[in-house]
């Protein structure tokens, strides 16, 4: 009996973790916003989503330090680090590919030196991957298992990075999806390598290389990226089931 309570304190404690892991950053980002005066910017101002992403990222810092510390959030180097670089190259250089395939197809015009590499290592992949595959992932991992930490992890980040991100141009589902499985195959790079410091580099490069180097003056029309977001979203799929963890020793949290 005294071991089915203590079962249920378990999951009710892991329960308010991943209340407190979701909901805490977003309350930071949203009250920095609100000191600076950019809460009511539109989403498209660098700067507004940059103090959005930064009062996010620094409350996930200090709660994820504070109930995992550096190592429980995917923030160690050494042999992670090298191997998380590696897996997550694989996505980068697959969506690259096919970027330059599909720009030369279709045209979408030259290129626009607008966003800044800092903006994208330190706001939307730094700041955005500590919360959602540091602490947010290791609060589901600790309450329903690493694999429903991988997937949801990577499922919240999907939706982040379509609604936020410089590099979403499509409103369509289809984008949300491409998005989704960019997310998810973090999220299985994260727990097959227990960090996210490569994966930090790389997001930030292929956001650079991919849509800053190579961005239109324009926003290409939705219809010029389906064909590409779905030729993504299978290339990810792939990886994702080539990294699948299929032993015990795949996992590292």
């Amino acid at each position: 009996m005294s071991s089915n309570n203590s079962q249920q304190e378990n999951l009710s404690s892991g329960a308010g973790r991943v209340g407190l892991a979701f909901a805490g950053p977003i309350g930071g980002g949203v009250l920095a916003s609100v000191l600076v005066g950019g809460l009511g910017t539109a989403v498209t101002d660098q700067s507004a989503i940059a103090i959005l992403f930064a009062g996010l990222g620094l409350v996930s810092w200090f709660i994820g330090l504070r109930w995992y510390g550096l190592a429980g959030m995917g923030l160690r180097g050494k042999r992670p680090l090298y191997s998380s670089i590696g897996f997550a190259t694989l996505g980068w250089v697959a969506f690259l590919l096919l970027r330059f395939f599909f720009v030369r197809i279709l045209g979408f015009g030259p290129p626009d030196s607008g966003r800044s590499f800092v903006f994208l290592l330190l706001f939307e992949a730094f700041a955005v991957q500590l919360w959602v595959f540091g602490l947010l992932f290791r609060a589901l991992a600790d309450w329903r298992g690493p694999m429903t930490a991988a997937i949801g992890s990577g499922i919240i980040f999907g939706a982040v990075a379509y609604l936020l991100f410089q590099e979403s141009f499509s409103g369509s589902l289809v984008s949300f999806l491409q998005f989704v499985m960019w997310g998810v195959f973090l999220g299985i790079v994260r727990l097959r390598t227990g960090s996210i410091l490569g994966s930090v580099v790389i997001q930030a490069l292929q956001s650079f290389t991919a849509w800053t180097v190579m961005v239109p003056e324009a926003p290409p029309l939705n219809s010029q990226l389906q064909t590409l977001y779905i030729t993504v979203s299978v290339a990810y799929l792939i990886l994702i089931w080539r990294l699948w963890p299929k032993v015990k020793e795949d996992y590292r949290i």
